[in-house]
């Protein structure tokens, strides 16, 4: 958790049409948009790393049902937080969305601080080294037990980051990363594979500054050995959480949340089922 936003959204209505089941060790929610499967139809598959709700928020359950029906492929949702996520639902604020996204009060960030030091001993467990190295070991299951021949990732939030984390295990073909958070300099470095950046306006947990360096770092590798593909799109009138838990009555929220799922699967047609 990075920002006050991260404890900020609104819950989507709707009944998930996957079930949960077990992979290794870890409860996924799985979900297939292939009707009829064909050796075509399985040549790839998804997987969505969930922000610090786990799990427990539906948003992700819905989210992977709408990716698996538009790309018509599997669609895979860990828990990365073996049960115990930093955040609960039931827990969440309002996003109170101005008209326009602001500066980061004073007032936020210390409520910020004072929630983690309440929870210290959730956010250790599920520090990002940790939630990794589980994430890999589920992404190595998945992949040979399904013999897909491309895997992609779409991280949110805390998930962002582990998307980018998990590039370097060689397991992923391609990731999609929605507002981040907890990135580094040396972890945008070490992505070789396709990226997508989808941005938020106003994001204190992957600032502007950040955004550009990430940008610059892809950008100077334009005809060079280690180029791959990669786009950054930014969302007008949207903040940190957007792409994943929607305030739907704004409509910027609104068009931002529905192009970032239009982003991620033109991203993953051109990426992984080409």
């Amino acid at each position: 958790m990075s920002c006050s936003d991260c404890v900020r959204g609104s819950i989507l209505d709707g009944t998930p049409s996957g079930t949960v089941k077990m992979v290794g060790c870890v409860d996924t929610y799985f979900v297939s948009g292939v009707s009829e499967p064909t050796p075509r139809s399985k040549t790839f598959g998804v997987i969505l790393l969930t922000d610090a709700f786990g799990l427990e928020l539906v948003n992700s359950k819905l989210i992977a049902d709408k990716i698996a029906n538009v790309l018509a492929c599997d669609v895979w949702v860990p828990d990365l937080f073996d049960g115990q996520p930093t955040l609960k639902p039931d827990g969440m604020e309002a996003q109170l969305m101005p008209d326009h996204p602001g500066p980061w009060p004073l007032w936020d960030k210390f409520r910020l601080f004072a929630r983690i030091v309440w929870n210290i001993r959730l956010f250790y467990r599920a520090r990002p080294s940790v939630v990794t190295a589980r994430a890999a070991e589920f992404i190595k299951n998945v992949y040979e037990q399904n013999k897909y021949n491309k895997l992609g990732a779409v991280g949110y939030c805390f998930g962002g980051g582990i998307a980018a984390r998990l590039v370097p295990f060689k397991t992923l073909d391609s990731i999609v990363l929605c507002h981040p958070s907890a990135l580094t300099v040396a972890s945008i470095e070490a992505i070789d594979v396709p990226t997508a950046w989808a941005c938020a306006e106003q994001d204190m947990a992957f600032s502007k500054a950040m955004r550009s360096k990430a940008e610059a770092i892809f950008a100077a590798r334009k005809d060079k050995a280690d180029f791959v593909p990669y786009e950054f799109v930014d969302y007008k009138g949207t903040v940190h959480g957007f792409a994943c838990r929607p305030n739907l009555a704004y409509d910027e929220i609104k068009t931002g949340f529905e192009g970032t799922l239009s982003q991620t699967a033109e991203w993953f047609r051109k990426t992984l089922a080409s």
